[in-house]
C-alpha cells in the first residue's frame, strides 16, 4: 500500500505538482506552449501570407515589443522553461502518455541545446561557423524563422497528444494515475 505524506495528502515522495494540482499545473503550461506556438505560425503568416520581410515578421508579441522579441535571452529564456516544466510535470503521467511526453521532452532538449547556442554567441559576441549573426546547427541548414517553427511544432504536438491520452486515459494506465485530470469518459 502507498504511504501519503500527512502535509498534502499525496502519494509519499510525488509532488502535489504531479498529483492534486496537476490538472491546473497542466492547463497553465499548455496555454503558455500553445500560445508561443501561435506566436511561431502569426510570424510565418507575416512572412508567407502578407508578404512581409523577415526582420519585420515577429508575430503579435512582437508587433507591440520588438526589443523583446529580438532578444536571445526571451528565447533562451522560454526554451528552458519549457525544459523545465516537461520534467517537473513528468512523474503525473503514465502508460502511452507518458511515452508522449518523453517525446517531446527529448526534442525540447536538442531544442534547448541550440538555444544555448544562440545565447551563447549573443552574449560573447563570437557568431560560430563563420556566420554574421548567432547561428544554430540545423539552422546551418534550415532558415531560423522555418526552423523554430518546425521545432515548436514537433514539440507541442506530441505534448498535446500526450495530455489528451492522460485525460481519458486506457483502464490500465487510470489504474496507476494519482491525479484527478482523467475525464469521466475515459475509455
Amino acid at each position: 500500500m502507498a504511504t501519503t505524506d500527512a502535509f498534502t495528502a499525496t502519494p509519499a515522495g510525488l509532488s502535489p505538482l504531479n498529483s492534486t494540482h496537476h490538472r491546473t499545473a497542466l492547463n497553465v503550461f499548455m496555454l503558455i506552449v500553445v500560445a508561443h506556438w501561435a506566436e511561431h505560425i502569426a510570424q510565418a503568416i507575416q512572412i508567407y501570407v502578407l508578404g512581409w520581410p523577415v526582420p519585420k515578421a515577429l508575430g503579435i508579441l512582437g508587433m507591440a515589443f520588438p526589443w523583446l522579441v529580438k532578444s536571445e535571452w526571451l528565447h533562451y529564456g522560454y526554451a528552458i522553461v519549457m525544459l523545465v516544466a516537461l520534467i517537473m510535470l513528468r512523474k503525473g503521467f503514465t502508460g502511452s502518455s507518458r511515452t508522449w511526453w518523453n517525446i517531446a521532452l527529448g526534442i525540447q532538449t536538442w531544442h534547448h541545446f541550440e538555444h544555448l547556442l544562440l545565447l551563447i554567441q549573443a552574449t560573447t559576441g563570437h557568431n560560430f561557423f563563420g556566420r554574421p549573426v548567432p547561428t544554430s546547427i540545423i539552422q546551418l541548414l534550415v532558415p531560423r524563422v522555418e526552423l523554430h517553427l518546425f521545432y515548436n511544432t514537433i514539440v507541442t504536438i506530441p505534448m498535446i497528444v500526450a495530455v489528451v491520452r492522460h485525460m481519458r486515459p486506457r483502464p490500465a494506465d487510470r489504474a496507476l494515475m494519482v491525479c484527478s485530470c482523467a475525464s469521466a469518459h475515459a475509455e
